[in-house]
């Protein structure tokens, strides 16, 4: 009977202790998460705005050292990109860059085209008026930048209206989806944006869309998402991308 009470004031006395190094070893944990995911989305950056190229092999010594960590989460984040398809790893040869092909940029607009407008019709049963005017805000500093030729805002602004968009529908799963599909071109599309032509349809599409959002058109709002994708593929092709 002593013995368990004495068992009982240790576990008393160390509760502390054990509680803080339970804290320590839960903060290990997430620090070691937050880095591999910074790792894997700084890879990730690189490889979809084009700054690592095709078939580019990607050392995991150079990576670590360039980012000033460990090979540990450079491994891990390289293995998954390789899920994602953005990587290929051979072994005993190393990892390199899939990256996105000119079939899967059009596949993705193809995919998108639909999306897009299923998106587009859900916002307009979820969408708020100050999310209105925050879409009329891009539009006006949209067209402000498109007349001169300031194509970097035009781009920041163009992600800004899709994001929007995606957040009205009240889909997590729709939103997160096309996300990663709007990155997946984000090379592409500072292309086809620096286009003054291009950048200027770009935005009269958009603002047909917000009034048939600001109407609660559903129809009207579906037909013209999908078709400012179905332009963006004709642009493409048209310019041989």
């Amino acid at each position: 009977m002593f013995d368990i009470y004495l068992k009982q004031k240790c576990l008393v006395l160390n509760k502390e202790e054990y509680s803080l190094e339970e804290f320590n070893l839960q903060k290990e944990i997430a620090d070691r998460y937050s880095l591999r995911g910074r790792v894997y989305n700084t890879i990730r950056d690189k490889i979809l705005s084009g700054d690592y190229h095709e078939n580019e092999e990607l050392k995991e010594n150079t990576i670590a050292t360039e980012l000033g960590v460990s090979r540990t989460p450079v491994r891990e984040a390289l293995r998954q990109l390789e899920l994602e398809g953005l990587v290929s790893i051979i072994p005993n040869k190393g990892a390199s860059v899939t990256g996105i092909t000119t079939k899967d940029i059009h596949d993705i607009y193809t995919i998108r085209s639909y999306l897009e407008g299923l998106c587009a019709r859900w916002a307009c049963e979820n969408i708020t008026n100050a999310q209105i005017e925050d879409l009329e805000e891009i539009l006006y500093l949209s067209d402000f930048h498109a007349r001169r030729s300031h194509f970097e805002q035009i781009v920041e602004l163009d992600n800004k209206f899709h994001d929007l968009i995606y957040k009205a529908s009240g889909s997590k799963i729709l939103n997160h989806v096309l996300s990663d599909f709007h990155q997946y071109v984000e090379r592409v599309r500072k292309i086809t944006l620096s286009r003054p032509y291009r950048a200027e349809q770009s935005s009269k599409e958009h603002g047909a869309i917000v009034d048939a959002l600001k109407k609660r058109d559903g129809d009207l709002a579906e037909a013209l998402a999908h078709e400012h994708m179905i332009n963006t593929i004709q642009n493409l092709t048209d310019q041989g991308l």
